[in-house]
């Protein structure tokens, strides 16, 4: 047998899984297609599984129609912020991933900088702009080209590359239709490389590093869910002390913001 199958719940005994997706969200396009992914993976499996999308239903009907668990296939806002994860708590049905105070720290990349800065972790520089003057002096400090984008959102939704100074005031406009916080960061060019982190916390443990290559280099909405040609490369091709170093990086910053968060989950 599989030792990996070995790890796996019986079915029979999860009883009926709802999985959340679409939602209000900027993402409820990309959110619309994982979710069907894991639908589909959850019923090969054998798993009573049905979708439940919280912009058409109420979530109190999860109750009343006797669902057991969740998985959570929302992307963005009400689904990776802690909205939807404090509504199933007061619900009592477990779901996946990180609690309450963990998802509001996590998808707020300036308190999340800010607690990394507080830890000596190493981050790109940045600054919080609430008008477009506030982002042509970040750039000012941080040079060119710049990251702009809004603190509370994600697959790069708002983000402008701002390459010159007369991109401040679109910049600042694009970011602030999706959140009163606008980010500006130091823009660091290179390779990009993503890493998960599993389990919690003193178990918890680094996965591979991946390297993403996308067209051009601009691993943006579009390249990361309607093209073929971007490229996930796993492991990624390091030297082997780089990637250990990265990988104690990703666990100090999970370690940090957990404790932070007061959870030990991810």
């Amino acid at each position: 047998m599989n030792p990996e199958a070995q790890l796996l719940p019986d079915p029979a005994t999860l009883g009926r899984v709802a999985v959340l997706f679409g939602g209000r969200s900027a993402e409820r396009e990309v959110s619309m297609m994982s979710g069907a992914g894991v639908l589909a993976a959850l019923r090969s499996r054998g798993v009573d599984a049905h979708a439940f999308d919280p912009a058409e239903r109420a979530l109190d009907e999860l109750v009343r129609e006797g669902f057991a668990r969740a998985f959570i296939a929302l992307h963005g806002r009400y689904g990776e912020d802690g909205t939807v994860q404090g509504a199933l708590e007061l619900l009592g049905i477990p779901y996946t991933g990180s609690g309450v105070m963990a998802s509001a720290i996590g998808i707020d990349k300036v308190c999340t900088k800010r607690i990394w800065t507080t830890h000596g972790l190493p981050t790109p520089a940045f600054a919080l702009a609430h008008s477009a003057a506030e982002v042509t002096d970040a750039a000012a400090r941080f040079g060119l080209p710049m990251a702009v984008k809004p603190s509370r959102e994600g697959s790069t939704i708002g983000f402008t590359k701002m390459v010159s100074a007369d991109q401040a005031q679109a910049a600042f406009e694009i970011a602030r239709r999706h959140d009163d916080d606008v980010l500006c960061e130091e823009f660091v060019d290179g390779r990009e490389l993503t890493i998960a982190v599993i389990g919690s916390g003193s178990t918890a443990r680094a996965l591979p590093v991946i390297e993403i290559i996308a067209p051009a280099g601009n691993y943006d909405y579009q390249n990361k869910y309607f093209r073929d040609d971007t490229r996930y490369v796993c492991p990624a091709e390091l030297p082997e002390a780089l990637a250990a170093e990265v990988a104690a990086l990703s666990l100090r910053a999970y370690r940090r913001s957990a404790a932070r968060a007061g959870v030990g989950s991810t």
